[in-house]
């Protein structure tokens, strides 16, 4: 599942839906760290993480004026720790931060920053900067608490005309969108809901008591609520959805575009995804939501009042597959805009993947054509972020009879599921026609769980770790630590590594490796840009734009270079992989969009032949979702799912990043807007 560089409370993702009580079992939650003495006041909020309380925030006003926010929570041994003293102006505008502590992946944190006279200075893991005129500028810190959501929001309740300059970069605004009075601690408090823009792809959400300090971060992912009020979350995440709901539908009215008769793409080179060819130039004529013919230039007629694409040579590919997702709302946009008009997600939560299919599928929001898989973990103290945890068989099977019966048509497995459940989940499962994936749970291997009865395995580090026995516990870091540091060693000419890809291939095991996420974890560094991403960041909004330079897993100095062979050593293995016959699924569990195009240039560099990475990422993905009679390439009665690309990406893979227009179902979108609407500039 994807973790985030940057401040969480800046992200509103959406996973598993809160108010699930804590499981047994469930990963425990650090204890709250009280206020240093003395303090003027204290305000304690709950950390909640797909509905199961996993930590804390502290706030303490201090006699000197400072406030300190202690924050920290746990997510599968995964989570920041930090204490973060700030002082503030009379306009809310930080005159000095000071952050230390670990970030979410256990690194280091150490950040300053100082205003004085108007000139402002910083420094983080990633950044040095200083800057003249900025007596009126809000810093958002790299490693800040939550918290500084609301005080951001704050500050520009203050500001004129409710936009404050941001510092790195960037302009933050503020919109109020409603009020919402609940009742915790025997009381009514009033809420008001604002929209903090300017910071990521989409609106951040905060509530701010009316007349008081305290705030509600609500989420599907992490939430940030007072001590005390955590029954409040589901009414206050209700009225906020019913809010992005209607401004989805709204951009989804304005951006999307149905032809009044036919659509012809006209000159445009088509790409067949069983060959991995281009065809000379040629016709492609839409009707409604299928293809209607096919033909070289001049060989097929063009219907009256046609609407007309002139291709000029460029090629029309059929839509791209992202294999592994976790959809979030804003992720529409991105998607589409990046050729991407159908997605497998591999974990979330049933009831709001099923509202955003269905408002996707009703033309209410911009977004991908869904196939979903069910997910399960086992209780424990690195248990996934879901309500589906079974340690029974009889839990599973109940779990599994819910999925089916929303029309999944396959299991996700995750690390902390018991070995001894997966014979019977793969039964379960098999029984109502579903595949079944995911993780190797904890103290079993690929090779056993394959030979039970695997479909596919998610993550190629998880291929690397059949190899490496002693790392028994993958549940912890240790699953990526591991390979970063041993995976170069292994020999894939071995005869176990050889015996091993055998048993893929006659069991017909797909593999889903997500390179783009070990590229970035094994190479990039803090203050770079992470690779692939280069001529994207300066188009990102400022806060996303600083996620990329986050870096990877921490790293000594003297296992840099081991850490950067070990990522070779994943391309070698997914060439070995690729000409062993195994079947191949390119999936990003990442950015939206623009990560499946770093990962589809990878599968070139690892020696791929960029045909058979477009055939794989149309066709075949097509073909393991079950939906390659419709999908996956451009024939007469297929659905009108096509790309318009400024280039030849079977000569160089790079141009699927050029995309001119996409159809899904026969239905058109301007890339440009779509990426403008998620503020992509």
């Amino acid at each position: 599942m994807r973790s985030h560089s940057l401040p969480l409370a800046l992200l509103g993702l959406v996973l598993t839906s809160p108010g699930a009580a804590q499981p047994p079992g469930a990963a425990a939650a650090p204890d709250p760290e009280p206020c240093p003495a003395p303090t003027v006041a204290a305000r304690r909020y709950a950390v909640v993480l797909a509905g199961n309380r996993a930590g804390y925030l502290t706030s303490c006003d201090l006699p000197d004026g400072a406030r300190e926010e202690l924050f920290a929570f746990n997510d599968r041994g995964r989570g920041p720790k930090t204490l973060t003293r700030v002082r503030r102006d009379a306009r809310g505008l930080p005159l000095s931060v000071a952050t230390k502590g670990n970030d979410y992946l256990k690194g280091p944190v150490e950040e300053r920053f100082s205003r004085a006279g108007g000139r402002a200075t910083w420094t983080n893991k990633a950044e040095h900067g200083e800057r003249d005129g900025a007596d009126g500028a809000f810093y958002v810190g790299y490693s800040s608490p939550p918290s500084e959501l609301a005080e951001l929001a704050r500050a520009l309740l203050r500001a004129p005309e409710g936009r404050i300059a941001l510092l790195p970069e960037g302009e933050a605004r503020l919109e109020a969108r409603g009020e919402h009075r609940i009742m915790a601690g025997g009381q009514e408090h009033r809420l008001v809901h604002h929209l903090v823009r300017g910071l990521g792809f989409s609106p951040a959400d905060v509530w701010l008591e009316a007349g008081g300090e305290r705030f509600v971060i609500a989420s599907r992912w992490l939430s940030v609520v007072p001590e005390g009020w955590d029954d409040t979350l589901a009414s206050l995440l209700e009225a906020q959805e019913r809010d992005t709901a209607a401004r989805q539908a709204e951009a989804a009215h304005r951006l999307a575009r149905k032809p009044a008769g036919a659509l012809v793409f006209r000159g445009v080179r088509v790409f067949d995804s069983a060959s991995g060819t281009l065809g000379e130039p040629g016709t492609v004529v839409i009707s409604g939501r299928r293809i209607a013919a096919i033909g070289l230039e001049g060989s097929v007629p063009i219907p009256e009042g046609a609407e007309i694409v002139e291709g000029s040579g460029r090629a029309l590919l059929p839509g791209l597959w992202d294999m592994h997702v976790h959809l979030e709302a804003q992720d529409g946009l991105l998607h589409l805009a990046a050729g991407v008009t159908s997605v497998r997600d591999l974990a979330n939560d049933p009831d709001a993947l099923d509202d955003l299919f269905r408002r996707i599928e009703a033309g209410e929001a911009i977004g991908p054509r869904v196939v979903a898989a069910g997910f399960l973990d086992g209780p424990g103290p690195f248990q996934g972020p879901t309500r589906a945890l079974v340690a029974t068989e009889a839990e599973a099977r109940e779990w599994i009879r819910r999925y089916a019966e929303r029309g999944y048509r396959q299991v996700k497995l995750y690390s902390s599921i018991k070995p001894d459940l997966v014979p019977p989940i793969v039964a379960a499962a098999r029984e109502r026609g579903m595949r079944v994936s995911g993780h190797i749970p904890a103290f079993m291997t690929a090779e056993q769980a394959v030979r039970t009865g695997y479909d596919e395995i998610q993550h190629m580090n998880m291929l690397f770790l059949n190899f490496f026995e002693d790392v028994g516990d993958t549940r912890t870091p240790a699953r990526f630590t591991a390979v970063a540091e041993r995976a170069a060693t292994l020999d894939l000419g071995s005869e176990r590594v050889r015996a091993f890809l055998r048993l893929l291939k006659e069991c017909g095991t797909v593999v889903d490796p997500t390179l783009a996420i070990f590229e970035q974890m094994f190479t990039a560094r803090p203050g770079v840009v992470r690779p692939g991403f280069e001529s994207v960041a300066p188009h990102l909004p400022t806060q996303v734009r600083r996620g990329l330079l986050d870096g990877g897993l921490p790293v000594r100095e003297d296992l840099d270079r081991r850490y950067r062979d070990s990522f070779e050593a994943l391309l070698r293995m997914l060439k070995a992989l690729h000409d062993a016959g195994i079947p191949i699924v390119a999936g990003t569990d990442d950015m939206a969009g623009f990560t499946l195009h770093r990962e589809l240039e990878l599968y070139v560099r690892a020696g791929l032949g960029a045909g058979e990475v477009l055939s794989l990422a149309t066709r075949g993905a097509a073909r393991v979702a079950g939906r390659d009679s419709e999908l996956g390439s451009i024939a007469p009665g297929r659905v009108a799912d096509l790309v318009l690309v400024d280039g030849d990406p079977v000569r160089d893979i790079s141009a699927i990043r050029r995309v001119l227009v996409v159809v899904k179902d026969g239905v058109v979108h301007d890339p440009s807007a779509l990426l403008r609407e998620a503020g992509v500039q």
